[in-house]
């Protein structure tokens, strides 16, 4: 392993401890995954910028299930109007 390692830094110029030394600057500079998805939520959480909490269903709004479908399907709403 160590002569390939040697022959491919003759290959590039160099030396086996600058290739060590790059691959290890590699390995630090990468982006762990922890960091990657932290950047990805920090992002996300930035995008948002029209929440309010205030906007929130009650509990009952919630659960029923008469208003959730006037709201899905406007042809019921018009039914129930018409009654």
């Amino acid at each position: 392993m160590y002569r390939r390692a040697r022959i491919r830094a003759a290959e590039k110029g160099t030396s086996v401890s600058a290739l060590v030394r790059d691959q290890l600057e590699k390995i630090v500079l990468e982006e762990t995954q922890f960091e990657r998805l932290k950047r990805l939520q920090d992002e996300v959480i930035d995008s948002i910028h029209e929440f309010s909490a205030a906007d929130r269903l009650s509990r009952d709004e919630v659960h029923d299930r008469d208003a959730l479908r006037r709201l899905e399907y406007p042809a019921v709403r018009d039914k129930q109007k018409s009654r």
